[in-house]
């Protein structure tokens, strides 16, 4: 399909087409973000013919104020688009604006100086109780070793039944490892330590995986070990996740994060408190756990009232 002509001057359409191919033979850009930073500047350019009453010539372009990038963005948040698409095309407006710059055209500091809009925090969807179970609870040899088997099934249990960061299952010791049988103590974000319960099911897969193990780490080596002997790197971590997901024919945000999510959200709708859920994730901030667990005020009224002597 014809692409719509583009409503400037000559001096800035020989311009733009000079950045588009910088953009593709010099910076590599993928074709779908070379061609999403070319529609976002054709939009730009045709709201400047409005807002300027004619084409936008390149001394247009050199005072540009940050007032005339805001009032693009209100007209394009009043035509629907939301906060992710006006910061991709903010993006794409100040690389022109600096492609000019470094020509001496232009001057981008009032693009530099727009900001972006605030995107919002985006999280992995939780899997279903019973999704998340099958995860668990998968009896699938989807590697050769059975140790290797064990290994991510020691792994995932754990991000799902202990609420943990990928990273803090990697980095768990057999100092770690519980004395009682019943707890857990994790070293998270900023060296924080915590203690969460381990769940039988939890108890077993690591005892499954030590036994079946070739290798043998120190104490304070990481337990969790790649197939040549050296530390488990999360990116194998979710190459299983993802065989694992088509083995069971999971929703694609099936991922290892999302089982952490999944801990955090199914405690919530069991009953759980935000303040245990808090300590449990290791979070530094009740706003961070009540965002991670998708609650609403409504929700946090109704434990107010509930916990709250004077509610």
């Amino acid at each position: 399909m014809q692409q719509p002509l583009v409503t400037a001057a000559p001096d800035v359409i020989a311009e733009r087409q000079r950045w588009l191919d910088q953009l593709t033979e010099e910076r590599r850009l993928s074709p779908k973000t070379a061609d999403a930073y070319e529609r976002d500047l054709r939009q730009f350019l045709s709201f400047l013919t409005t807002h300027l009453g004619g084409p936008p010539r390149l001394a247009d372009l050199a005072d540009l104020r940050p007032l005339d990038l805001r009032a693009f963005m209100a007209e394009r948040r009043r035509d629907g688009a939301g906060a992710r698409t006006l910061g991709r095309g903010l993006a794409g407006i100040r690389s022109f604006l600096r492609h000019l710059e470094r020509k001496g055209l232009a001057n981008a500091a009032g693009a530099s100086a727009t900001r972006a809009p605030r995107q919002p925090k985006s999280l992995p969807k939780p899997l279903s109780a019973r999704d998340a179970r099958r995860v668990v609870d998968a009896d699938l040899q989807l590697s050769n070793e059975p140790w290797i088997a064990a290994r991510t099934a020691a792994v995932l249990t754990l991000l799902y039944g202990c609420g943990l960061r990928i990273s803090e299952a990697l980095s768990l010791t057999v100092n770690d490892l519980p004395r009682d049988g019943e707890t857990l103590r994790i070293t998270g974000k900023g060296g924080k330590t915590r203690i969460v319960p381990l769940l039988p099911v939890a108890r077993q897969a690591i005892a499954d995986y030590r036994r079946l193990c070739p290798y043998s780490p120190g104490p304070d080596a990481p337990m969790f070990r790649g197939a040549r002997g050296g530390p488990l790197q999360p990116a194998i971590v979710q190459k299983e996740m993802r065989r694992l997901r088509s083995a069971l024919d999971l929703p694609e945000t099936a991922t290892p994060h999302a089982l952490r999510h999944s801990f955090a959200t199914h405690l919530l709708a069991g009953g759980g408190d935000l303040r245990t859920i808090q300590e449990l994730l290791g979070h530094a901030s009740l706003s961070t756990t009540q965002v991670y667990t998708g609650v609403d005020a409504s929700r946090l009224i109704d434990i107010y009232d509930r916990a709250h002597p004077r509610a």
